[in-house]
């Protein structure tokens, strides 16, 4: 095999590679071999018919797609190997030549991995910590679990009010005709929950059991149903039942209930130191994607389209395992949405952008001040994630190897100039 590299504008190269005619005889002998328990032809057994018969009967080309895909793959390797490139997309193969007797010629279009001009990265501004927590914050914490351990009681002796449960049956019909999907028995609605549609939920409020209510309302012009968008409806209802949520008291037995703490005012501590904590994760992170972002405004860098293109793949493959886990095909999905995956990647372009650039100004910055990770620390972190997995760090270490392992330097070092970024900031 050999190669040639030639570089194209935009950080784009071509990579011009030719396998040797003997090798072309090999493939192809591979290919009638791989293929011939296929193929039968008058007055030979099935499998058993020669080569030469073959290329006769259908021409030489007949191999030649099943020879070409395995010379590419394999050619296309150790090409990728030896060119020292940093190739960061797939590869756009063109046959330039393929001839029994000849040598085998492709090229392989690549994007490379492009050149960052940093910036100011030291200095930057970035939003000042707010980590205090308000008294109100504790009793809205407090609130929500109230709300999460109360339980419903039957309403007998009122009306209904907002935030009661009434479970009614309802029919809908537009000008005095029903329409698809209005009609419903024994449904629970909250009202207040703003569920339905705009201005229903209020004129239910003063029904009792066994009331019947004729609500009126306009569906919204936007409406997903074309059909009764902008449209008067009236809903005739049938209040079955009425329940109300009754909240547990705040004292010392409610901590003891919903916590390990013995007392109303070591759970209300708990709960404010839980609230800082989490206003300290969030003013970090604040913190470094404002570093982030700076940084990266900064800088100049020119992506290729077709690393743009491989990065929206992988996270449409990202999305598709995701949704696999649970277990919806992305056919399925499609189905259902109305979307299709160049739509889903056109979609996921500015994402794709921003991860690409994040991932670019990051190694950049390291690459700038040195930043290097050792042995040490890659096998801390290794120890951090034979913990999180439960399971022995020489276990663990028996999957990596060293393109692994470098990754993972690579990885850290990136978090590296985060931190570097956060540290060298300015909060204003």
């Amino acid at each position: 095999m050999s190669l040639q590299v030639e570089n194209l504008e935009h950080n784009m190269a071509k990579l011009t590679i030719t396998v040797s005619a003997e090798e072309v005889e090999k493939a192809l002998q591979a290919a009638y071999l791989k293929q011939r328990s296929k193929i039968s032809l008058p007055g030979f057994r099935k499998g058993k018919v020669p080569r030469q018969m073959i290329e006769k009967m259908y021409g030489p080309e007949v191999f030649y797609d099943e020879a070409a895909n395995h010379m590419i793959s394999e050619a296309y390797g150790k090409a990728y190997d030896e060119c020292e490139l940093e190739i960061a997309s797939q590869p756009t193969i063109d046959v330039v030549q393929l001839e029994k007797g000849k040598d085998f010629i492709f090229t392989a279009e690549v994007a490379t991995k492009p050149e960052v001009t940093l910036g100011d990265y030291k200095g930057l501004e970035v939003p000042k910590s707010e980590t205090e927590v308000t008294d109100e914050e504790v009793e809205a914490e407090l609130k929500k679990e109230q709300e999460k351990n109360s339980r419903t009681i039957s309403v007998e002796d009122r009306a209904a009010q907002l935030n009661d449960i009434v479970t009614i049956d309802f029919e809908g019909s537009v000008d005095g005709v029903p329409f698809d999907g209005g009609q419903a028995t024994e449904y629970p609605l909250t009202l207040g929950s703003n569920t339905f549609i705009p201005g229903f939920e209020e004129q239910l409020v003063g029904a009792k059991v066994g009331d019947d209510v004729d609500v009126k309302v306009t569906f919204p012009e936007e409406y997903q149903a074309k059909e009764l968008a902008g449209k008067e409806a009236i809903f005739k209802c049938a209040v079955k039942k009425i329940e109300a949520k009754e909240l547990p008291e705040l004292d010392d037995d409610f901590a003891k209930d919903v916590s390990e703490f013995d007392t109303l005012a070591e759970y209300k501590e708990h709960v404010k130191t839980n609230l800082e904590d989490k206003k300290a994760d969030e003013a970090k992170r604040a913190k470094e994607d404002a570093a982030v972002d700076k940084a990266i405004e900064n800088a100049q860098m020119d992506i290729p389209e077709a690393m743009l293109m491989t990065q929206c793949r992988q996270m449409l493959d990202d999305f598709s395992r995701r949704m696999q886990s649970q277990g919806l095909s992305m056919d399925q999905y499609f189905q259902f949405t109305g979307m299709t995956a160049d739509k889903m990647m056109e979609d996921m372009k500015p994402q794709a952008i921003k991860r690409i650039e994040t991932r670019l100004v990051l190694e950049a910055i390291a690459k700038a001040e040195n930043i290097e990770i050792t042995d040490e620390k890659v096998d801390e972190e290794l120890a951090k994630m034979a913990e999180s997995y439960n399971m022995e760090v020489e276990k663990l270490k028996e999957f990596m190897g060293e393109n692994e392992k470098k990754q993972m330097k690579e990885d850290l070092a990136v978090q590296e100039a985060v931190t570097f970024l956060v540290e060298n900031a300015v909060e204003k």
